[in-house]
């Protein structure tokens, strides 16, 4: 048995599959759900056939259920088939993080296999966490003997030439502020992203390129994706565009605190990559560290070179004024909203 690469992408994982360059053992990690399913789908679209899915498609939750049975199902000859896809969902033996197992897992099964595996099956470790701990010997094995891939999330270059493969797909192309765009109202889930680009391609029919007056005219903008354009507007100093938007939250009975709450966090975050930027760090270092997806990093670097650091310090504080007075009900809170906005649209 050739042993697995050090480490692949999932995107080398899908390339490898249309060649039929099948590894009998997968270990799939990472925090990028969608990544992580649509890399599981595709396996078994390479593995399995579709009329014996049925029979040769084994998926088992490690939380509840044995890791001997996955094993034992593994090494079960397949039938109607050539290919038997077994798929060990939750392996939380593999980390370091500390949790109450339900099951008591025999590990042992997993490393024997693991040294050699079935030639007709082919074995997914499922594992959403961030991390695999690498002292565990099981991990070990694992790096040298099956072909781990990551699924972490993807930066803002990532990020576009997934979109434009989704639309090629399609048979489509996308245009690069069209791209952006659907970042944004998606708030960059890539399962959302995915489901926009096929109503997207059925949308535009015979045409070739879905552009930016698609995506404004098609996707929903949510409540967090009003504001974000909100602020937009309002660094950019487009006054009448902004207070569009905001009377048209007003009309549609979005609360005011709530409103209020998600302006306060576009400000904290301009705020946190001014000063990340200052201190020399990069666009995927600030992501990194604020847990937000890069491509909503580089906007607010843009964003916030529009103010000073102590601007952004008086409107945060402005902010948690604002929050008590609304909650105690000292002020109208609509009026105390609009009054804010209005300032920030005249300030220099």
């Amino acid at each position: 048995m050739k042993e697995g690469k050090v480490q692949m992408t999932v995107f080398d994982v899908w390339k490898s599959l249309k060649k039929d360059d099948i590894h009998p053992v997968y270990c799939l990690y990472g925090k990028e759900t969608y990544l992580l399913q649509e890399t599981v789908q595709r396996i078994r679209q390479a593995v399995v056939d579709e009329e014996a899915k049925d029979f040769n498609l084994s998926v088992f939750d490690l939380e509840e259920e044995a890791l001997d049975l996955a094993v034992e199902d593994a090494e079960t000859f397949p039938f109607m088939g050539e290919k038997r896809l077994v798929v060990a969902k939750n392996p939380s033996f593999l980390t370091a993080e500390k949790k109450k197992d339900k099951m008591e897992h025999n590990l042992g099964s997993l490393e024997d296999y693991i040294a050699q595996p079935a030639p007709y099956s082919v074995f997914v470790l499922l594992a959403p966490y961030e991390k695999l701990d690498e002292r565990k010997k099981l991990t070990k094995l694992l790096k040298k003997h099956a072909q781990m891939v990551e699924a972490k999330e993807l930066n803002g270059r990532e990020t576009a030439d997934f979109i434009a493969g989704l639309a090629k797909s399609e048979g489509k192309l996308i245009e690069r502020e069209a791209a952006e765009e659907l970042v944004i109202l998606c708030n960059a889930s890539l399962s959302a992203i995915a489901q926009e680009v096929k109503k997207l391609s059925t949308y535009i029919g015979d045409r070739d390129s879905i552009t930016l007056e698609d995506v404004k005219k098609l996707v929903a903008r949510g409540l967090e994706q009003n504001i974000f354009e909100l602020i937009n507007k309002v660094v950019n100093r487009k006054r009448t565009e902004a207070l569009q938007i905001f009377y048209d939250l007003l009309k549609q009975n979005e609360e005011p605190i709530k409103m209020m709450a998600l302006i306060a966090n576009q400000f904290r975050l301009l705020m946190q990559t001014k000063y990340f930027s200052q201190q020399g760090y990069g666009q995927k270092q600030i992501a990194s560290n604020l847990k937000v997806h890069p491509f909503r990093v580089k906007l607010a670097i843009d964003q916030a070179r529009l103010f000073s650091e102590e601007e952004l310090k008086s409107i945060i504080e402005h902010l948690a004024v604002m929050d008590y007075e609304m909650k105690t009900g000292k002020k109208d809170k609509q009026l105390l909203l609009e009054l804010f906005l209005l300032k920030l649209l005249q300030s220099d």
